[in-house]
């Protein structure tokens, strides 16, 4: 069977990190991405299967077309990207966010997905055989907020825009696009989980998480379908966490 390729981002920790290794261990060759260049080399040293450290900054244009280039000549090809990189900022009333809070979420988790998942597009669209598979990360919060998470929750429902257009616009190049959904996974962003997070009605609680590789298995699975067939949406979450009636 010839070689699979996967490229993905936010690979130096967290879900980045557990579903890079998920794809080593699925027999992909894996780029891992990320902008700590040692932390991409622990990921990759925790595994047998191969993988290519690319240090990479998705806010950087020339860092990601850097990080394409590299791939198109060591590769030549790429069959499966995890668009995983995003972050945060503390919660904040909406009425006392900052300019600075509010790109600096935006440059990641929105410009930062486009950038990366257009070269990752660019690239599907003309190798041969034509085609791949794009997952992006979305969030709960991609259909419900928290409070005080404006940033956030605005680019999580971005990345759904996204989604769909790259899923639609894809059709005609063999590139497929779903996006998977997660809630309460237990990373280091999600430490604070444990001591509590505001609620809707104004009260802190702490909230369930889930071991990390849950989601790991599910962008093995996304990633394992046939071009023909697509896991358009995913949501995994900790069965108790409050989704499913927020608010």
């Amino acid at each position: 069977m010839a070689e699979r390729y996967a490229l993905v981002t936010g690979a130096g920790g967290g879900i980045g990190r557990a579903s890079a290794l998920a794809l080593m261990q699925d027999g992909f060759v894996v780029a891992l991405a990320g902008r700590r260049a040692e932390a991409l080399e622990q990921t990759a040293g925790m595994s047998k299967g191969a993988s290519l450290a690319v240090p990479t900054d998705v806010t950087d244009p020339a860092s990601v077309d850097a990080l394409f280039a590299t791939l198109q000549q060591k590769w030549g090809r790429l069959d499966v990207l995890f668009n995983n990189a995003g972050g945060n900022s503390p919660a904040t009333n909406f009425g006392d966010l900052t300019d600075e809070q509010w790109n600096s979420v935006v440059a990641v988790n929105l410009t930062g997905v486009f950038r990366v998942a257009r070269g990752a597009f660019r690239m599907m669209r003309d190798q041969t055989p034509q085609g791949g598979r794009i997952i992006n990360n979305g969030s709960i919060s991609a259909h419900t907020p928290r409070p005080g998470a404006a940033p956030y929750t605005s680019t999580k429902h971005g990345v759904m825009g996204l989604t769909k257009t790259i899923s639609l616009d894809g059709r005609k190049f063999n590139i497929a696009c779903g996006q998977i959904d997660v809630g309460n996974a237990a990373t280091e962003m999600t430490q604070r989980m444990t001591r509590g997070v505001p609620q809707a009605n104004g009260t802190m609680a702490v909230e369930p998480t889930m071991d990390v590789k849950n989601v790991a298995r599910s962008v093995a699975l996304m990633a394992s379908m046939p071009l023909d067939a697509n896991v358009f949406a995913l949501t995994v979450m900790a069965t108790e966490m409050p989704f499913v009636g927020r608010g």
